[in-house]
């Protein structure tokens, strides 16, 4: 006689339960932060589990592996009652139930791996911060099983598919249905706090971004609410734009791959997900070259000289990065200085491009790179707010930053470049004699020029190098 298993359902507040169980096939769920989605998540994923038949594979997909890794341990948890007749494989991150089904508990940071399997049923957490390609995948593993699906998450603007999938059920497509899950609702239910809901929209209406507020505990869509860069000011950056400019480029940056963002801003498996990015732009703003790539140091080399040959440019030297900054330092034929990664010089970094971009100082085509992924336009935009007790951060949640990180790299280059300044090796004592003959001296303090690196940059080894404001020569001294 089989051995009859029992599952308490833990308690679920009326909208809560009547979205995720909810008997559509394909449910969206756009929910507040905090009002209790992955909890109620879990419980239909558990419960569909035990209604399973051996060998079946049940999935959990988060945007990357550290958010799977928290489902995994709450369902671990969740089973307690049980847990004497389950087994959990930790390092592949699935548990068996006592009918031999299994419980995955998967990344969406690498689409490809997700084909080929053929689920039963499948929640997609945090849909808003996953790539559309992953969307793709696991549909097209419930589609021999006609297995139902949860898609939940967060309201990130209006641009993501989970957006525009959750407009498609609210409109009542066939085998779809929508549900919106706010923060007062939780609030009513006593999942959380009236006084702590009100303390974080005083909060946000302190820092001027009550529309973040909306997005994150009302569940209002709005376009620009969470970007930092703003939707509209990176749409007009790139529309009308057709090619690269032919002109000659004056300033560059260089995003080495496996250090700099990633280093500071882990997320999903960063070897799989990190390329160096070259990118340079000319006089006026309008990108020349953009493309990102993955090789070994010394072809890495060869690939920057090729591309940067003599002009300005900034390159991570973060780690080991390092060692390849001087490497092109020593050749003595190229202007390169280096630009150490650190949580603090990250943030000024991309804070300086988000004014380039709203300024509207840069011009580039909404193209894809040679190796086919994402647009510089669509990096940009996967870009949001993060507050963290250190204050507000620019994150990019899942996905590539290297393209976003280059142009950061170039603008803060941009900056270093003053065109009525003459730029001029000398001894350590003498005067410079302007263009009108007019005798002024060398601007040397402690053998060392004036200007000093900003954090993060590191200066090049070499002849002492000065900054007049006009046209000058050298004139002995006396």
């Amino acid at each position: 006689m089989a051995k009859e298993i029992r599952f308490q359902r833990p308690y679920l507040y009326p909208e809560q339960e009547a979205a995720i169980f909810d008997p559509a096939r394909i449910v969206t769920i756009e929910a507040s932060t905090k009002a209790g989605k992955t909890v109620g998540c879990l419980a239909w994923f558990i419960e569909q589990g035990l209604k399973g038949e051996p060998g079946w594979n049940y999935w959990w997909v988060a945007p990357v592996f550290s958010q799977s890794e928290i489902a995994f341990r709450r369902c671990w948890n969740y089973l307690s009652p049980i847990k004497s007749v389950c087994k959990r494989n930790q390092s592949s991150m699935y548990i068996t139930l006592p009918n031999q089904v299994r419980l995955w508990f998967k990344s969406g940071d690498r689409p490809d791996d997700l084909y080929g399997e053929d689920v039963y049923a499948a929640v997609l957490d945090e849909a808003s911060r996953m790539r559309e390609e992953s969307w793709h995948a696991i549909r097209s593993t419930l589609t021999y099983t006609r297995g139902p699906v949860r898609i939940i998450g967060n309201v990130r603007g209006r641009k993501n598919w989970f957006y525009k999938l959750a407009r498609l059920a609210e409109e009542g497509t066939p085998e779809m249905a929508f549900h919106r899950i706010t923060a007062y609702m939780a609030v009513r239910a006593g999942v959380l706090a009236s006084d702590e809901v009100d303390s974080a929209k005083r909060d946000f209406e302190r820092l001027g971004q009550i529309e973040v507020f909306r997005q994150l505990y009302e569940a209002e869509a709005l376009d620009d609410a969470t970007n930092p860069f703003g939707l509209k000011a990176i749409a007009e950056c790139c529309d009308d734009v057709t090619g690269y400019s032919q002109n000659r480029a004056i300033y560059a940056g260089v995003d080495l791959a496996g250090r700099g963002a990633v280093n500071i801003e882990q997320v999903g498996d960063a070897e799989s997900r990190d390329w160096t990015a070259i990118c340079a732009f000319d006089k006026t703003g309008h990108l020349t070259y953009l493309d990102r790539f993955r090789k070994p140091h010394r072809e890495t080399m060869n690939e920057i000289v090729r591309v940067i040959g003599r002009t300005k440019a900034l390159v991570d030297s973060t780690g080991t990065g390092d060692a390849l900054v001087e490497d092109l330092q020593r050749r003595g034929d190229m202007q390169v200085l280096g630009f150490t990664f650190s949580e603090r010089s990250r943030q000024d970094l991309l804070e300086g491009l988000a004014l380039a971009i709203q300024e509207g100082s840069l011009r580039w085509p909404d193209e894809r790179t040679t190796d086919g992924k994402s647009s510089l336009r669509e990096e940009l935009e996967a870009f949001e707010f993060v507050y963290t007790p250190k204050g507000v951060r620019y994150s990019v949640q899942a996905g590539s930053d290297d393209l976003v990180m280059a142009v950061a790299l170039a603008v803060k280059r941009r900056g270093k470049i003053r065109n009525p300044m003459s730029l001029t090796a000398i001894p350590k004592q003498g005067l410079w004699k302007t263009a009108d003959g007019e005798q002024q001296p060398a601007l040397v303090m402690n053998e060392r020029p004036v200007s000093q690196p900003e954090e993060g940059e590191r200066a090049p080894q070499g002849p002492l190098v000065i900054a007049t404001m006009a046209p000058s020569r050298w004139q002995e001294a006396g």
